[in-house]
């Protein structure tokens, strides 16, 4: 998620007054809002909208009260700039996760693990291992995407099975992602600050994967070890599925040579990927009658098959994204931003490491990162720069990455799962396994003070 936090310039400290302690009600009033959308059936998004608006609201009048009437609007220009980045990558993201889907890339994919006959517990174990190494070059929240579509297509109508395999997707992706600068933001902002280098990220690559296999090796005992239906015939890609593929890996290829070697937003490389697709978009839609489709093919409710001869319109694609995550995103990052411009980050940060010491203030930033998000909290940790051993860089590295699995709505990946798999992998289906979950995060910080020892 992006980066949530107040501009340069003259701030106001009101942690202590009336107006910070309601702005932090109005936002704990809101996630437990969020928390409770599988009761309550209202959609994520509406409370922390409302919430990012009365919170800033409330800032911009008590700012403007004291004779600073641009401060506010600096700060949550700032705010909106990180959340537009975060918007355009994922949006470019679902838009190639829809175009697959339409090519029947994942159905096929479906069909031949069916055939091949791997039960649910394999397809869990393989979905998860290809998240864990998929991650650390594609992203953490991109891979999450990639794999859910995988499973939704084969777990229909097993909601059990796609809510454990959710669950083991993110934890998977998350962990990945956490030994490369190229697998989550928080990594990404550790490396540019040049705090550890390229190559010192893998220290934690033994570290991440006991973080996943604990939770993985435990939850599969709970995955039903049945077969998916196979009775249906085989499923074929439609015409142009191994391009588009192919268009979504030069895609993430453009956005990490963008970040990397132009110092661009990674988004402007998914832009740049989203045109490769307009573009074949664009010749496929021309061509559709000279060349002719295979009827698009889908189940109803009665089982009965569904065909039609639309053509590829990428703007279908772009329509059917994951919109409610997508303004969830917004609420919150411009909520977290709020809190951080009224000073509870910084607070927080400073009485962890001042206070406590760097080992429990590491480990507490991962827990803070299942609740608040990893991003704003990673952020206030360097701008404090407190002085640190590169073993204790690697390890809070660590925790932020990984923190967030313990709950659904602590990282990228998992509230975009939540609205990829809605009514299968939910809040409470996650908050399960959590004790799990941690004794996985409690198990890789101890191997990685073990394996890492000289570091500290």
């Amino acid at each position: 998620m992006a980066l949530a936090s107040a501009a340069p310039g003259e701030t106001i400290n009101l942690t202590a007054a009336g107006v910070g302690y309601t702005c932090l009600a109005i936002f704990v009033l809101a996630y437990l809002l969020v928390m409770g959308e599988e009761f309550t059936h209202m959609r994520k998004s509406k409370p922390v909208l409302l919430a990012a608006g009365l919170i800033w609201g409330i800032i911009a009048y008590v700012y403007a009260s004291h004779g600073l009437t641009h401060a506010a609007e600096i700060a949550v220009r700032h705010n909106i700039l990180e959340y537009a980045e975060l918007f355009l990558f994922l949006l470019v993201a679902m838009t190639y996760i829809n175009a697959m889907e339409e090519r029947q890339i994942f159905e096929a994919l479906r069909s031949k693990l069916v055939s091949a006959g791997f039960s649910f517990r394999k397809i869990f174990w393989i979905t998860g291992l290809l998240a864990f190494f998929i991650s650390p070059i594609a992203d953490n929240l991109t891979t999450a995407l990639l794999m859910c579509a995988v499973v939704m297509a084969i777990g229909k109508g097993n909601a059990k099975f796609i809510g454990l395999a959710c669950i083991n997707i993110v934890v998977a992706a998350n962990a990945g992602g956490a030994f490369s600068p190229f697998g989550d933001i928080t990594t990404l902002m550790v490396w540019q600050k040049g705090i550890i280098q390229f190559w010192d990220f893998f220290s934690l690559f033994v570290p991440s994967v006991v973080n996943w296999l604990v939770p993985a090796f435990i939850m599969s005992l709970a995955v039903p070890n049945l077969q998916p239906d196979a009775n249906e015939r085989e499923v074929s890609m439609k015409r142009g599925a191994v391009v588009v593929m192919g268009l979504f890996l030069a895609t993430i290829c453009t956005a990490v040579s963008f970040h990397n070697f132009l110092h661009l937003p990674p988004m402007m490389g998914m832009m740049t990927g989203l045109a490769y697709l307009k573009l074949y978009g664009y010749y496929l839609k021309k061509t559709h009658k000279k060349v002719g489709e295979e009827p698009r093919r889908r189940r109803g409710d009665e089982g009965q098959e569904i065909g039609d001869t639309v053509p590829f319109d990428i703007f279908n694609s772009i329509a059917r994204a994951e919109w409610d995550t997508l303004m969830f995103f917004y609420g919150v990052i411009l909520c977290v931003g709020g809190l951080g411009f009224i000073g509870y980050l910084a607070m927080v940060s400073n009485t962890m490491y001042t206070g406590w010491g760097a080992t429990p203030a590491n480990v507490m930033v991962g827990i803070l990162s299942a609740i608040v998000d990893n991003i704003p909290v990673m952020f206030a940790v360097l701008t404090m720069n407190p002085e640190m051993s590169q073993g204790q860089w690697l390890l809070v590295t660590l925790t932020a990455g990984v923190g967030g699995s313990m709950l659904s709505i602590g990282s990228a990946a998992g509230v975009a799962l939540m609205g990829q798999a809605r009514g299968n992998y939910t809040f409470f289906g996650h908050l399960k396994w959590t004790p799990v979950i941690a004794l996985g995060y409690a198990a890789s910080i101890y191997v990685h003070f073990l394996i890492n020892a000289a570091k500290f």
